[in-house]
């Protein structure tokens, strides 16, 4: 089974996968408002960072389940 067919898998029977897909794109969003700042208050940095973090830990879990679901998929 192909990646792409495992993801449009997973986005439409994984309510945790789609849900973190769908927080890891806000995220995304945000990055991407506050990187096209020129400046960024030292405030505003440390929220970039937590974005940053936030949306590897969403990458990493739905990562997470992918592995989970091609590894089930495998031995049955």
């Amino acid at each position: 089974m192909e990646e792409t067919e495992i993801l449009k898998i997973l986005t439409t029977e994984s309510e945790e996968f789609r849900k973190l897909g769908e927080e890891h794109n806000t995220l995304e969003q945000l990055l991407l408002e506050l990187n096209e700042r020129v400046y960024l208050t030292p405030d505003e940095e440390m929220e970039r960072k937590r974005i940053q973090k936030l949306k590897l830990l969403k990458k990493d879990r739905m990562a997470e389940l992918f592995r989970g679901f091609k590894e089930k998929r495998r031995s049955n």
